[in-house]
């Protein structure tokens, strides 16, 4: 649709085409409130198939009802002070409208909605306090410490990697199923019951760090498969297609691949007998983590990174120079690629470019989805062209 193209190029405008005063600024704040807002009502309407159960507090937290009146009036005010200051109207159009379907939607309510419990679910909230909470910390951060300078926060795919981050929010029942499906596997058939009475009874923080430096091990080894192995390089491909780092970049990834990578990286945090409590804050901890390591920051940490993964350390795990290709695996410590002869971090220096050598990974989430099953379609013809034939 023309409106869909015309929002796309609009959001995309180079940094030195949308001075303040441009409309760009509201009119991109007031399509995100909108869309939040629309969201929430959804959320609102079926609490039974797109809320995340774990995450249950913060719909009887009282707020969530104040948080929507205010993205909503903010959504009309900013789409009508982007009416009045942009020349290009499709932002400023788009949110008025999606703010007006919105509040319309607020005004009532489905009598079926929330009356009965589904076992099945799809983790909407759970998508809006990602972007919220991961895209309001890190956005800042990449647009005052920025590693590249010219990278804007609406950079070339970004639409692609948003659409990846939805898909795994929005499967997150059947992602936490598949994770802790080997776990309970082992569980059943490996008497472990000495070994989880010692760590239980270890200190709070002990444990923490035990399970991040047991998952980052298993983790090495996985990923390191997975650039080793041509079958499961195909579906990392995936991962390492995109151009341009940021705290997007990290959640473009092969339905398969997070399968295994999270079930067999997961073993150890489920098996050995962690508290509940050590467990969720390793999740808390590896999920903003996992951003920061993509994220467009250029801060140098100095002896910071002999001990602890920084975005320079993986960004040159994703460079496409020929120094930078099966390097750098650990997404912890960089201690398990100094002692397995995969470390590379250059004093002061990044990586010139990024993505896959020969660039053979088709964009859109489908034809990347497939490219595994048949790489050979995507292979570049002489000229680069895309050669679907070969």
């Amino acid at each position: 649709m023309k409106l869909i193209r015309d929002i796309i190029e609009q959001l995309e405008t180079p940094r030195d085409q949308r001075p303040l005063g441009s409309g760009w600024l509201s009119g991109t704040m007031a399509l995100l409130a909108a869309l939040t807002g629309l969201l929430l009502v959804l959320l609102r309407w079926y609490p039974e198939t797109f809320s995340y159960p774990q995450i249950a507090f913060v719909h009887s937290s009282g707020y969530v009802t104040a948080f929507l009146r205010f993205v909503l009036l903010a959504g009309y005010a900013l789409s009508l002070l982007s009416l009045i200051l942009s020349r290009r109207k499709a932002l400023g159009w788009a949110a008025l409208g999606l703010s007006v379907i919105a509040s319309l939607m607020a005004t009532t309510q489905p009598q079926h909605a929330g009356e009965a419990p589904q076992s099945l679910y799809f983790g909407l909230d759970y998508f809006i306090v990602n972007v919220l909470l991961v895209g309001f910390l890190f956005v800042p951060l990449e647009r005052f410490f920025p590693a590249r300078g010219d990278q804007t926060v609406f950079r070339a795919e970004w639409q692609e990697d948003m659409f990846y981050y939805l898909v795994s929010s929005m499967l997150v029942q059947v992602l936490s199923f598949v994770t802790l499906a080997p776990a309970n596997f082992v569980n059943a058939q490996i008497p472990l019951d000495d070994i989880r009475m010692h760590i239980t009874n270890l200190p709070f923080f002990v444990q923490v760090a035990i399970i991040m430096a047991a998952t980052d091990f298993v983790q090495y080894w996985v990923h390191r498969a997975f650039h080793t192995f041509p079958a499961l390089w195909h579906f990392h491909a995936i991962h390492h297609s995109t151009k341009k780092m940021d705290w997007l970049a990290g959640a473009r990834m092969h339905f398969i691949e997070i399968a295994v990578l999270r079930s067999l990286t997961a073993l150890p945090m489920f098996t050995l007998g962690f508290k509940p409590e050590a467990i969720q804050a390793y999740l808390l901890i590896v999920y903003f983590y996992s951003s920061f390591i993509h994220a467009n920051i250029g801060w140098k940490l100095g002896f910071i990174e002999r001990f602890f993964v920084t975005p320079r350390f993986h960004h040159w795990h994703h460079g496409s120079d020929r120094e930078a290709i099966d390097i750098n695996y650990a997404s912890h410590f960089p201690i398990y690629d100094w002692l397995f002869g995969t470390h590379h971090l250059p004093d002061e220096a990044w990586p010139e470019n990024y993505g896959v050598v020969g660039d053979s990974v088709p964009r859109g989430y489908w034809r990347q989805f497939l490219y595994p099953f048949n790489h050979q379609r995507w292979k570049k013809a002489p000229d680069g062209a895309s050669n679907p034939d070969t």
